[in-house]
């Protein structure tokens, strides 16, 4: 069933559990998220990429995603990630997403907070709910994000930033990486606890691709109720593209694509159970 952003979270949080927010492209990634959930029975978040549109038309990704959803046995809401442009997130408004990022992450903290109230005021006449990030995220390996500082969110400014802005969900840095970790991670656990006892807003967590699974764990006890993922599944898609060519170079796309999506439905649900807390 399609459906908001906000009620899969508001699920989230009744359960103690993370909703997957899988970064989707095209219609195999989308299937492949859909029918994981479906095997877990547990609501997911179709996550479009602003970088995505000039590969994959966000009207049409939109469309394809609804018709799926309206499908599926499980809750499954659209989100546009990672999204600078204003005319960007008009048009995904238009197009029927039920949640939006607006990345003012690079910008001074007052012109972050600025802009995205510019954002949140139009998302929410058209009620679309709106995630923004306070910190920036450092790139890891193998991701297509742009580069971040590593600059983590400070629990104050968390808090000045959601008063003044209204916004619905924050994307908090704790030391996860867009992309799979080069070293160690290190995962700033704490600063869960102190933004909770600042905001009643929901929390979200990028860069969920090589994250431990006792900090996933963690984080989820402490409040985290979307985590995003792209580059593990990326991996494993272009892994299994490239055992099928091997074996048959003349391969037809179809069993190419076939076997690429049952690849990434596998690992997603695996994700999906990780994230039940169970």
């Amino acid at each position: 069933m399609f459906t908001t952003t906000k009620d899969v979270l508001a699920y989230a949080e009744k359960t103690n559990t993370a909703i997957a927010a899988f970064n989707c492209y095209n219609a195999e990634t989308i299937q492949a998220a859909v029918k994981a959930a479906e095997n877990q029975q547990q609501p997911v978040i179709i996550a479009y990429g602003e970088r995505y549109k000039e590969y994959m038309n966000l009207e049409a990704f939109a469309a394809f995603t609804k018709v799926i959803a309206e499908q599926a046995s499980v809750d499954v809401a659209l989100h546009l990630d990672h999204s600078y442009e204003f005319e960007t997130i008009r048009r995904a408004v238009h197009a029927g997403f039920t949640s939006v990022m607006f990345d003012g992450s690079a910008l001074s903290l007052e012109e972050n907070i600025k802009q995205t109230k510019e954002v949140v005021d139009f998302a929410h006449e058209h009620g679309v709910d709106v995630e923004a990030e306070i910190g920036s995220m450092q790139k890891g390996a193998f991701s297509d994000e742009e580069e971040g500082d590593g600059r983590l969110t400070d629990p104050d400014e968390a808090a000045d930033f959601v008063k003044k802005t209204n916004v619905d969900f924050l994307a908090a840095s704790i030391g996860t990486v867009h992309g799979m970790y080069d070293g160690d991670p290190e995962i700033r656990l704490d600063l869960l606890d102190a933004l909770k006892e600042r905001i009643d807003t929901p929390l979200v967590l990028h860069g969920g691709s090589g994250t431990p699974e006792k900090e996933v764990l963690q984080a989820i006890e402490k409040g985290i109720r979307k985590i995003n993922v792209n580059t593990e599944i990326s991996l494993t898609a272009v892994e299994t593209i490239t055992e099928t060519v091997d074996k048959n170079p003349k391969a037809h796309l179809s069993v190419v694509m076939e076997n690429a999506q049952k690849a990434m439905s596998n690992h997603m649900e695996k994700v999906v159970t990780l994230y039940k807390n169970k």
